[in-house]
């Protein structure tokens, strides 16, 4: 069996899996944010590393549950910085944190304009959540906790130090917009190597390495880690051969389209695409939209509008019969005679936000669509959005714990041939 830990920002999930991708255990906890020394929130290191210690503690020799592999998968935009003592030096800031304008300035005075470093590093610009402004804002506010650093990890490569001991990075997290790596040449940027940032920067290892280790008196094989989305969309790499985009849906919607080799444009980036890379350590070019969040603050005012419980949404079947040439406009809505003609156009909305997103990362001989997570099981944006792709074959796809799956096939390779049984797609006629 396979122990994984699937760290969000928000839910922390432990995993027991066997050979055949089946989950023998799942269990999940919300850890309270604690605050840095400015005051902002930021996750609660300690108690998520006691967390996960405990767990291992109580599963590594459990009776019933042969673990011999260990892996994380983690989100991104975090670094772990550590003494040379091998404990954390400072919080583990919270990519949330607005980033300074002083600093931003004097980054880009130095280094040439945000949009030519956002083109070599396929990183739109994006403040702390391009975590290598974070290290760079260290080094020139915070010099005292920067001296102190012997390593900075990303989380994911933390945590696997934890129980193997080795400094590593990982190439998912190093490509997700950190604005660290140069797309172009297959190195780290210019402005890495003249900060000398790169000298607290683990060595790169490939995403399946295994390390052999002792783990409570147990041989274990850790991996080295995973950025959550990377790590996502692993399971379908391994499951699909023929170009695809996954249309990732959350809070945030995020299109990832493995297939596509073409160099981000300058117009791209101003529409907030960038690249991810995979575990194989090939771009993938994305786009984003924060449309999960868009529907969640609309429903809650359609709700009061008409005077109908929050979640009357998730019993509105589609009927094209309450369509409307009628644009939505939150300010508008008494246009609309129900909350059925209301919500329809709600979305019609969103789908055009997301045939536009979609589209700038397309490529030419893209044959499926697949639309995972909360908007996947929205059958009026499942419909509209296969009528906005009549090129492409849309289905919604639902595969538990996309990521966790995806952490346990890169130190369990041989597990791949089960793949095609984790998979429930429906098809959507455009």
């Amino acid at each position: 069996m396979t122990l994984i830990f699937d760290i969000g920002k928000t839910n922390k999930k432990v995993f027991v899996l066997d050979d055949t991708l089946t989950i023998c255990l799942e269990e999940s906890c919300q850890i309270p944010e604690i605050n840095d020394e400015d005051g902002f929130p930021c996750e609660d290191l300690e108690a998520l590393t006691a967390w996960i210690k405990g767990w291992v503690a109580q599963l590594i020799n459990k009776p019933g549950y042969p673990i011999t592999r260990l892996n994380f998968s983690a989100y991104g935009a975090s670094f772990v910085h550590i003494g040379r003592d091998g404990k954390p030096v400072a919080p583990l800031y919270n990519y949330l944190k607005p980033y300074p304008d002083s600093v931003k300035e004097k980054f880009y005075l130095t280094y040439g304009s945000e949009e030519q470093i956002a083109l070599q590093t396929a990183s739109p610009t994006l403040g702390f959540l391009n975590s290598g402004m974070q290290l760079y804002w260290l080094k020139h506010q915070r010099p005292h906790i920067y001296k102190n650093i012997a390593v900075s990890l990303h989380l994911p490569q933390y945590l696997a130090y934890l129980f193997s001991g080795h400094y590593l990075t990982d190439i998912t997290s190093l490509g997700c917009h950190t604005q660290l790596w140069n797309f172009n040449e297959h190195k780290y940027h210019t402005w890495v190597l003249e900060e000398s940032i790169d000298r607290i920067l683990a060595p790169m290892a490939h995403s399946d390495l295994c390390i052999p280790a002792l783990v409570m008196g147990k041989k274990t094989s850790i991996g080295i880690g995973l950025h959550d989305s990377s790590a996502a969309l692993i399971p379908y790499l391994k499951h699909f051969t023929e170009p695809f985009v996954l249309i990732s849906t959350g809070t945030w919607c995020i299109s990832l389209n493995p297939f596509n080799n073409e160099p981000l444009t300058t117009a791209e980036l101003r529409e907030d695409c960038l690249c991810y890379m995979s575990y194989q350590g090939k771009p993938v070019k994305a786009s984003r939209l924060f449309s999960g969040h868009d529907h969640e603050v609309e429903v809650k005012r359609l709700a009061q509008y008409f005077n109908k419980p929050a979640n009357t949404y998730t019993t509105v079947p589609y009927n094209p019969d309450w369509e409307s040439p009628v644009t939505y406009n939150p300010e508008l809505l008494s246009q609309f005679g129900t909350y059925e003609n209301a919500y329809h156009a709600l979305i019609k909305l969103l789908v055009k936000k997301q045939a536009h997103a979609t589209g700038l990362i397309l490529g030419k001989n893209t044959r499926y669509l697949f639309v995972d997570g909360g908007f996947s099981k929205n059958e009026i944006f499942m419909r509209l959005l296969s009528r906005e792709f009549p090129h492409q074959q849309v289905f919604s796809t639902e595969i538990a714990q996309a990521s966790a799956l995806g952490a346990l096939l890169c130190v369990n390779p041989q597990s791949e041939i089960h793949v095609s049984k984790i998979f429930t797609t429906r098809h959507y006629p455009s």
